[in-house]
């Protein structure tokens, strides 16, 4: 596997995403766009192997930007470490239409082949970081954070948690290994909020419990048994008022299920210190960047 330059390391270590991994992510997308030759063959055909040029990478609309780190590493990948990478924005800022965020220099043909790759990932992490950014200002003046989900693009994980983190959100469990989280199949199964939430503290003592309810009476059961973080599931307004009335500061509160930015606002007034929000990630559109080759003299 290709090797990262010092500087993008540095970056991305900056940034809390785990230089391996990011490499191993940028391996396969580009692995994926050359086959098993590992061949561009539209630019290996046009372009000679010793030219070398300067690209801009180019915002098309307004946004908060996220993955610069993570585009500098297939630039990397691609030009074996002999590209030249030079940031003019930082991850989490806001963006406008025409701003240039980054450039990059080197081998021509490198340079072509990292282009969707590249683009690819940093599109779709500025996408997740502006629509985060969205629910941050709409919950701006509230104790509320908005929380992502594992409703995440398989492989791509990483990113697209970091990517809500650049945007002003806050990750949530990161899979089924550092958060218990009992749900409504876990509950049917171990017959009781209380059964389920026992076995989970008797075999991981030392793992954080969250536990999801649906009315008021779920959510009383499980402060009882012990637990400090419930999600409160598909609830109205009124029913989250009267959830942190009876829960009275004994948990953290998350709103999920229903949430649009129209209603925002509404649910954090609530009291609840948490909206969870598979949207930021399963649904989030692209921000348009785009690869700019220099014209040459």
């Amino acid at each position: 596997m290709a090797q990262l330059r010092e500087p993008t390391v540095d970056a991305l270590q900056r940034d809390g995403l785990d230089p391996v991994a990011v490499l191993e992510i940028v391996d396969r997308a580009l692995a994926e766009d050359l086959g098993p030759n590992r061949v561009d063959v539209t630019s290996l055909a046009t372009i000679p192997a010793a030219q070398v040029d300067t690209a801009d990478v180019v915002a098309r609309a307004d946004g908060v930007v996220a993955g610069l780190a993570v585009a500098a590493a297939v630039f990397d990948v691609a030009s074996d470490g002999t590209d030249e990478w030079v940031a003019k924005a930082a991850d989490g800022s806001r963006v406008a239409g025409g701003d240039v965020l980054a450039t990059v220099s080197g081998p021509t043909r490198a340079l072509l082949t990292a282009e969707r790759t590249a683009l690819n990932l940093l599109c779709r992490m500025s996408g997740v970081a502006t629509h985060t950014r969205r629910w941050a200002d709409a919950l701006a003046g509230t104790k509320a954070q908005v929380l992502d989900t594992r409703k995440t693009t398989p492989g791509l994980r990483i990113l697209e948690k970091y990517a809500v983190r650049a945007g002003g959100g806050t990750n949530k469990r990161m899979g089924l290994f550092d958060v218990a989280m009992i749900k409504d199949n876990h509950k049917l199964a171990a017959g009781s909020i209380t059964a389920a939430y026992q076995r989970v503290r008797g075999a991981f003592p030392d793992i954080p419990v969250q536990v999801e309810v649906t009315t008021v009476a779920e959510a009383i059961e499980a402060v009882t048994a012990g637990a400090t973080f419930l999600l409160c599931d598909n609830m109205s307004p009124a029913t989250l008022r009267e959830v942190v009335l009876a829960v009275d500061g004994r948990a953290e509160l998350e709103a999920t299920g229903g949430l649009t930015l129209p209603n925002a606002a509404e649910y954090a007034a609530t009291g609840v210190d948490y909206l969870s929000v598979g949207a930021l990630t399963h649904s989030s559109p692209i921000l348009d960047i785009a690869l700019d080759l220099r014209p040459r003299d």
